[in-house]
């Protein structure tokens, strides 16, 4: 379980980069993707600007998601059977990133898509069952 306590933090401490990066530089990332402004652009708004709320909300969005992963893990020594639960849905809303990054860079989509299968496999295996049921004494 120690693997996928790792595997967790891991996950969650690059979506929590990820989600800081979307939130300090949503203009730029907003210009990247809608453009620049042109002649038929209102007079003082750009489009990466007007558009610069999404990429915030987005930003929020992926922290919230880093934010359940790694609390999940926190949570793992008191081996309640929830966290489990919590762990292999953690993996099928990491799985979606990977298609996100695929899209943008693809080495770090494919890089991203094997932790995530593995956090979906993980917690739905034998040794994992047996080890959230036990009771710490």
């Amino acid at each position: 379980m120690k693997s996928l306590r790792v595997l967790m933090w891991v996950l969650g401490s690059i979506q929590a980069l990820l989600g800081l990066k979307l939130l300090t530089d949503s203009v730029a990332i907003a210009t990247a993707i809608w453009g620049e402004a042109d002649a038929s652009t209102p007079c003082c708004t750009t489009p990466g600007e007007a558009h610069s709320g999404i990429v915030v909300f987005a930003g929020l969005l992926v922290l919230a998601v880093a934010a359940w992963g790694i609390t999940t893990a926190l949570k793992f020594p008191t081996r309640q059977s929830a966290l489990r639960i919590s762990a292999f849905a953690y993996g099928w809303t990491a799985l979606p990133f990977a298609l996100v990054f695929f899209w943008v860079v693809p080495v770090l989509g494919l890089i991203w898509l094997v932790p995530s299968v593995l956090a979906i496999v993980r917690p739905n295996q034998p040794e994992s069952h047996a080890w959230f049921n036990a009771r710490r004494l």
